[in-house]
Formats: structure tokens, C-alpha cells, sequence
């Protein structure tokens, strides 16, 4: 089965402004994925999607295939993702290679590992399902079952059976998406018109594991993670230099 890697990094961006052109803890924030998705070794193409030439040009240093500069129309603040992952299939098909499985890889999630990868395309693999994607889980006190709006001034609960829960015992577990990895079908995607399709399969995170960055504090408190974590590499290869 081909395995194709997508990293969709538009230029522009309002809440982090240039965020695909800036360096992130010493390094061009695109690094952080196409190096995972090196080290996963699951990929037969790991392809860039940009309408940007500055932004090409860091990815093909990185490694990366640029082969097709994404339209413009297709790269505005409020084009669906779903279309960017058709486009690209769809480029690489005119080419005349055509890809099974689609995993989608947002450089805007610098923490994913590339166990998370593996992970993800083995679920696909083994298990009839349309695709996996990583998520957290809901801490209690956000649940959606506790959820409330304002109706006229006053609290209503969203739903009608959350005032009868009481207890944190009560709850059932729920699930948000958290960015750091998709994998789907390529039929699903082109046939169906769905990064989901019926049967989409988990893969939960630890909440350390997970950082989407979408303003100035997410890339403030990104920078701090992966600047423990270079260290620590740095300390275990001198100690393992040393003995």
C-alpha cells in the first residue's frame, strides 16, 4: 500500500503571523514534522502543499517533495482542509502515482513523535476502518454533558439530561481532535468526499503530548518544551559519548 504524507503550510497567518516561516526553538518551525515523518520510515512520499516560494524553498532543505505549487484560492484563511488533501492526491494522480493511504501532518502540532505516525497507519492498516485520528480526552469538568448557554440571560444546560448529573462518576468519557496526526483512506477521501468517512478510530494522547499553535502563547510555550527536549538529547548523547 503507498503511504503519502501531506504537510499543508499556507503563507500568512493571523494568529501567529508567518508562522510557517519562523524558527521555533532554533529551528524552521516545518522541521519539527518533516523530521518525524522521516523517522517513522512508514511513508513512501512526504509531500509539501504551499502556495508560498519562501515556504517551498525550507521544505525542500528539510527534505521534503514540493511538487506542485498549491492555487491560491485554495490557500485562504477559511479553505477547508479537506479540499487542500484533494488537491494534492489529486496532483499527484495527474502525475501518474496514486496513493492508499493519506495521513495528514499539520506543522502547527511541533510535539507529535514519530511513534504517533507509526501508530496511526498500522491502526489503518490492520483494522477495517476509514481512518484514525489522534485526540485527548475531555477533562470532566469541560464535559460536553456539563455544557451550558445562555437562553434569554438565563443557563440552560445543552443537554437536557446534564442537570441529573451530579457526580464526575456520572460522566461518560468524551474526546476532542487535538491536530497532531490523521490518517485516512484515499477512497474515503476523493470517493466520499471525507477525511472521516464512517468508521474513524482513535488514538489517544497524553495531554503533555499535545500542542496545536494557534497564538502567540501556544508558540511561547512550544519554544519551551522543545528547548527541554534538545537539551535532553544533547545530555543523553554526551553521556553516551562519555561511557
Amino acid at each position: 500500500m503507498n503511504v503519502l504524507g501531506i504537510i499543508p503550510a499556507r503563507s500568512g497567518s493571523k494568529g501567529i503571523p508567518n508562522k510557517n516561516l519562523r524558527e521555533l526553538a532554533g529551528r524552521p518551525l516545518l522541521a519539527y514534522t518533516a523530521e518525524a515523518a522521516r523517522v517513522s520510515g512508514v511513508f513512501d512520499r512526504v509531500v509539501l502543499s504551499t502556495d508560498s516560494k519562501a515556504i517551498a524553498e525550507i521544505g525542500r532543505t528539510l527534505g521534503l517533495e514540493v511538487p506542485f505549487r498549491r492555487p491560491a484560492e485554495l490557500a485562504a484563511d477559511d479553505t477547508p482542509m479537506l479540499t487542500v488533501m484533494q488537491h494534492a492526491v489529486t496532483a499527484l494522480e495527474e502525475k501518474g502515482w496514486r496513493a492508499d493511504i493519506v495521513v495528514l501532518l499539520q506543522p502547527t502540532s511541533p510535539l507529535r513523535k514519530p511513534e504517533h505516525i507509526v501508530e496511526v497507519v498500522k491502526l489503518l492498516k490492520s483494522k477495517s476502518c476509514d481512518s484514525v485520528v489522534s485526540v485527548i480526552e475531555i477533562p470532566p469538568l469541560l464535559a460536553p454533558q456539563k455544557a451550558l448557554r445562555l437562553q434569554d440571560g438565563l443557563l440552560k444546560f445543552w443537554q437536557s439530561d446534564g442537570k441529573e448529573i451530579t457526580r464526575r462518576q456520572q460522566l461518560e468519557p468524551a474526546f476532542a481532535r487535538e491536530g497532531t496526526v490523521y490518517a485516512f483512506r484515499r477512497n474515503v477521501l476523493m470517493e466520499k468526499g471525507s477525511i472521516y468517512g464512517d468508521s474513524c478510530l482513535p488514538l489517544l494522547l497524553q495531554p503533555e503530548e499535545s500542542l496545536s499553535l494557534d497564538n502567540a502563547e501556544d508558540w511561547k510555550r512550544a519554544e519551551e518544551i522543545l528547548t527541554l527536549r534538545q537539551k535532553e538529547n544533547a545530555r543523553k548523547i554526551s553521556s553516551a559519548s562519555a561511557s
